[in-house]
């Protein structure tokens, strides 16, 4: 197969989709989504089946049991998928929306309006579910799609791209809105991010290599995010109890997640009231620990084990029960430690100091920053997005959770009553 030809002739086709759900209204969108749920419920052994040829070649492959179980299409994961279109269902369409109208002294009216961006190509790994939550965010936001999904997943991803083109049609939308690259060779992924006369935007989901390719070969501007090195700074003005709280859950309520904590920052005045009882917590919670030449003092004290941080560990995003800690002399250098080693992605200060606390919201340089709160809240449900199809750390266009909004740009509307320029 010309792999070349055939994601152009992909491209193409998604182009002239894109022109007619830039213009659908939001009652078609709406029922697409509808019956695309009710397709996935309705055809629950299908996927089943098609699933399992998927997770006996992963078995076959050697993969381990957690990669099989990011994998599996369960009767949960079916279900959920279904009830994620719906929620986006509920979410209010932004097309169209008009904001910041202003009269001008020559009498016109000066606005903006919410737009689609166009066709999006959307490259991820593994779970074959992100294929419904893209398209379903796409259609809402009035875009076409080009997905590319993992070739682990491909039995998967086709029976479910045909569902969502079934869905489409039914609405009298255009299936081509929604074109799944059936081939596995990873030459698609080249030649569809290298083609902005038909792609307007990609979205990578994946590991950080697959991101690392895109960001450096990609010819079409990308909305990304490469690490997840997230901090939460424990300030000597915090509230003990809080403090405790927000880290324990910061780090180990979800250990894979990319708002998850990597590094604790502690400040010295509090060091040695927080660290023992936190330390006692992640001991007891089965997390490595790390620290600087005074947190390990502390630790040890406490008869609680840490190894000495390296330089590395203060630059590393683990996703694994593994934590970073260092005591810090106060908020100045704790935003000069994330300024050198985060990843602009989520960071939290603990502090009743407001002054403090605003600070740290002025001055670290990052798409989520939060006061008194878990960076696990960094994610775009919790937001009150309804979804998001990733987390952006660019600073051009979207930026932190990408919901509907962030599928979309301004553009500027005048209304005038035969005004000419003078």
């Amino acid at each position: 197969m010309d792999i070349d030809a055939y994601v152009a002739d992909l491209g193409r086709r998604a182009r002239r989709a894109s022109r007619a759900m830039a213009r659908a209204g939001t009652a078609a969108k709406n029922r697409a989504l509808e019956a695309t749920a009710a397709a996935i419920r309705a055809a629950a052994p299908e996927l089943k089946a098609a699933n399992a040829r998927d997770l006996e070649a992963a078995r076959a492959a050697g993969h381990d049991a957690a990669f099989v179980d990011r994998l599996a299409l369960t009767d949960a994961v079916i279900a959920g998928m279904a009830d994620g279109l719906a929620q986006i269902v509920a979410l209010p369409d932004p097309v169209g929306e008009m904001s910041k109208l202003r009269y001008r002294p020559t009498g016109i009216q000066v606005g903006q309006m919410r737009v689609p961006l166009g066709v999006i190509g959307i490259v991820y790994e593994s779970r074959p579910n992100v294929t419904i939550d893209a398209a379903g965010l796409c259609i809402k936001s009035g875009n076409a799609t080009i997905l590319r999904g993992g070739s682990e997943a491909i039995h998967s991803n086709r029976a479910l791209a045909e569902l969502i083109r079934r869905g489409l049609a039914e609405a009298g939308l255009p299936e081509d809105a929604v074109q799944l690259i059936a081939v596995t060779d990873r030459a698609a992924v080249g030649a569809l991010i290298t083609r902005p006369e038909y792609v307007d935007v990609i979205v990578p989901r994946g590991g950080k290599s697959l991101i690392e390719r895109i960001a450096r070969e990609a010819k079409v501007p990308t909305i990304k995010h490469l690490d997840g090195i997230c901090h939460v700074y424990i300030d000597d003005a915090a509230d003990p109890d809080k403090a405790i709280r927000i880290a324990d859950n910061a780090k180990t309520q979800r250990y894979s997640p990319c708002n998850t904590m990597e590094t604790l920052l502690v400040a010295e005045g509090i060091a040695g009231r927080i660290l023992p009882p936190l330390g006692r917590i992640y001991a007891d919670k089965g997390v490595e620990l790390r620290g600087d030449t005074r947190s390990r003092e502390l630790l040890a004290a406490a008869g609680i084990a840490c190894r000495e941080a390296t330089e590395e560990d203060w630059r590393t995003e683990y996703l694994a029960p593994i934590l970073a800690i260092r005591v810090v002399a106060g908020l100045d250098a704790a935003i000069e430690h994330i300024a050198t080693y985060g990843s602009q992605h989520t960071d939290a200060i603990v502090t009743e100091h407001h002054g403090r606390a605003m600070r740290f919201l002025r001055e670290v340089d990052s798409a989520s920053v939060m006061i008194n709160a878990s960076t696990r809240f960094a994610d775009g449900f919790e937001y009150g997005l309804g979804a998001e199809i990733g987390i952006s750390t660019d600073k051009l266009h979207a930026r932190g959770p990408v919901g509907l909004e962030g599928l979309t740009s301004l553009k500027y509307v005048v209304f005038g009553d035969g005004q000419v320029r003078g």
